[in-house]
């Protein structure tokens, strides 16, 4: 029995550490602190609103005079201010005056504090918004050091980001609730968005404006490394693909060129350069499928390339018919780009 406890203890800790972090009463940012700290004294205030008027409404209950059915109805008044009463309602329109000052003054200062956050050497990286995909192009002043990612944002922990927000089609809302409170892509114009992760994790996020059928599958991970394993992890995104080593991986890519994946998506390295879907270049190394839809398994992959609307109903990406050879070299195919 100790050991089936045991056994269940870990499987629950470690099914714990695999699930990202989101959780907007849980800050794991300075940011998200701050958002946390009004969200607290708002809630206090409110509170203490609210138990005060159901208060006075029990109390004026209790007080009240009461009547029976066969006695006239006290109406004197009506053409009369309530006796005793001037005093309290002057009070409590007061206090309301002052709690509703004090939260503005408080959303004040957690703008300021927001705003504050030291970006001195920040990572730069656009974000845009598809229906319902992430892209992310992590920006440098070397166009050289540049590249693509999707549906995953990595970030240094303890350093700042920068997000520069735009949206392809529809308004989208980024919002990673660990980490800083929403913020709306608006087609035709750009947002920035500054956050810092002050821990290394896993942090999930999701688009938090209603943005079409699939909105709801439209997730997004921001993946906090400690500083020198981001730089490595970077490093490697900014290599192209490695060209196919074996007979298979090499039918795999001409599958991958003559078929309808490289109209939309890039591999850097090749020919295919579109930008209509996610960048490839390094899909083998990425957690989850299809903005958080699936996981990224060998067998994920190929139901979603036969088959995406299966998974996502009206996502742009068409079902690819394939025979068993040509999708078994596609799939080896893929699996070199890590």
């Amino acid at each position: 029995m100790r050991a089936l406890m045991s056994f269940l203890l870990l499987g629950a800790s470690k099914l714990a550490a695999a699930v990202p972090a989101q959780n907007a009463l849980e800050p794991l940012g300075v940011q998200a602190a701050g958002i946390h700290d009004l969200w607290r004294l708002t809630l206090l205030i409110c509170t203490l609103v609210f138990a005060a008027v159901l208060a006075a409404f029990l109390y004026a209950i209790w007080r009240a005079p009461h009547s029976k059915v066969q006695l006239a109805p006290d109406v004197s008044t009506l053409d009369q201010p309530e006796p005793k009463l001037g005093r309290p309602v002057v009070i409590g329109v007061a206090i309301s005056i002052v709690l509703l000052a004090v939260l503005i003054v408080a959303d004040f200062v957690t703008e300021r504090r927001l705003a504050r956050l030291p970006l001195k050497d920040a990572v730069r990286i656009e974000v845009t918004g598809h229906m319902w995909w992430w892209g992310a192009r992590y920006l440098d002043d070397e166009p050289s050091r540049m590249f693509d990612a999707a549906n995953e944002i990595h970030v240094p922990a303890g350093k700042p980001v920068i997000l520069k927000l735009n949206s392809a089609d529809v308004i989208h809302s980024f919002w990673a609730p660990s980490l800083h409170g929403k913020k709306d892509l608006i087609p035709g114009r750009t947002s920035l968005l500054h956050f810092r992760a002050d821990q290394p994790g896993v942090y999930r996020g999701q688009c938090a404006e209603f943005c079409g059928f699939e909105h709801a599958l439209m997730a997004f991970t921001v993946v906090a490394h400690p500083p020198a394993e981001y730089e490595a992890w970077a490093a490697r995104q900014r290599l192209p693909a490695p060209a196919p080593a074996t007979a298979l991986q090499k039918q795999g890519l001409e599958v991958f060129m003559r078929s309808t994946c490289a109209m939309c998506h890039t591999v850097a390295g090749t020919e295919a350069g579109a930008r209509l879907g996610p960048d490839l270049t390094h899909l083998a190394s990425r957690s989850m499928l299809a903005s958080g839809t699936l996981p990224n398994t060998p067998q994920y992959l190929a139901a979603w390339i036969l088959d995406p609307q299966k998974f996502k109903k009206g996502a742009n990406m068409p079902a690819t018919p394939l025979s068993a050879h040509e999708l078994e070299a596609l799939m080896a195919y893929l699996e070199t780009l890590k």
